[in-house]
């Protein structure tokens, strides 16, 4: 594996992370406000509601974040290969103002 397939990997599994990280927390919170709220409904009725409409909410965040995934997964290459070019272009240009910098100064 070459080391742009490595980096690409490396970015594809942190980008992965991050989303079930928010799947999650997003879950949990809805969960939260579900049961902390749940006696300030004044009838069955809106509790009804309530509940459904979290779990349109969770639902169609879900299903976007996944959505989202699947789509990295097949462009991946192209994207964060894009993104590592820009990214290590960036670090070149920050080295290179540092050098210049440290050489005024030795001047």
């Amino acid at each position: 594996m070459s080391d742009l397939s490595k980096r690409i990997e490396t970015m594809h599994r942190r980008d992965i992370a991050v989303a079930v990280a928010f799947i999650l927390g997003l879950w949990f919170a809805i969960i939260f406000v579900a049961i902390e709220t749940w006696s300030l409904a004044p009838t069955p009725a809106t509790r009804i509601m309530l509940l459904a409409g979290g779990a349109v909410v969770l639902l169609f965040n879900s299903a976007a974040i996944m959505a989202m995934l699947r789509h990295y997964r097949e462009d991946r290459d192209f994207m964060y290969g894009l993104d590592i070019k820009f990214l290590d272009e960036a670090r070149e240009a920050r080295k290179g103002l540092r050098e210049a910098r440290n050489g005024l100064r030795h001047a």
